[in-house]
């Protein structure tokens, strides 16, 4: 995901600088599309809503990168994006984009690998779905980390059970294991802090769950 941070950045005086509250909606997943966004700062969450009326956070979006690129040119919106704190984000309407990538040839292929990776990282979260919580748990983990930057992830155990569509029970009970084990640390401020990256990586990584009940011998 690094190699697509910033690399919008360059033509954000193309675009309209928006000034956002916490919670807002920015577009919502059916909807036609009318634009896209660049995140500059805050945070935004995006949802997936399902066939049967159930929410689910499926990302974070990262500072420095594109989100929405799905209304584009009309195309529907296919998920709800929703800030998570005071936000700037600059805002790109049809219009904006055909100009940018007429003065700027190359930003096409930019947009264009921003896309591939949101695909992909849906294709991420298909595969995931029928995995173990505690992988799902680990893999997610690892995601925010890269999302954030941080070894600390500034998410409370019922975000974090939105974010795998698991119960909250659930969830604490493997932070905590994770937690008396050493592998990560938990804040009153609703941040998980990672202390071995590496083994929270394996758990994500492992291919039998049965490899995981070693772990812990």
């Amino acid at each position: 995901m690094n190699n697509i941070r910033y690399q919008w950045t360059p033509f954000l005086m193309y675009g309209q600088k928006m000034e956002v509250k916490k919670n807002t909606v920015i577009y919502r997943q059916g909807e036609q599309g009318k634009g896209f966004y660049y995140l500059d700062r805050g945070g935004i969450k995006i949802i997936l809503l399902s066939d049967n009326g159930h929410e689910r956070t499926i990302d974070y979006v990262s500072i420095g990168t594109l989100s929405g690129e799905h209304g584009a040119y009309n195309g529907p919106y296919l998920t709800t994006a929703i800030t998570t704190s005071p936000s700037v984000l600059y805002y790109f309407s049809d219009e904006a984009l055909s100009n940018v990538c007429r003065d700027h040839p190359h930003a096409a292929l930019i947009f264009t690998n921003s896309q591939i990776y949101k695909f992909r990282l849906l294709a991420e979260i298909i595969a995931f779905q029928d995995s173990p919580v505690e992988q799902q748990m680990a893999h997610y983990l690892i995601r925010l980390h890269s999302v954030h930057q941080n070894e600390n992830v500034p998410i409370d155990q019922t975000s974090f059970a939105r974010y795998i569509d698991a119960s909250r029970i659930t969830v604490n009970k493997v932070l905590h294991k994770w937690k008396l084990h050493g592998l990560i640390e938990l804040s009153n401020r609703g941040a998980i802090r990672i202390l071995e990256f590496d083994k929270v990586r394996e758990i994500a990584h492992r291919e039998e769950e049965s490899e995981g009940i070693l772990l812990w011998k």
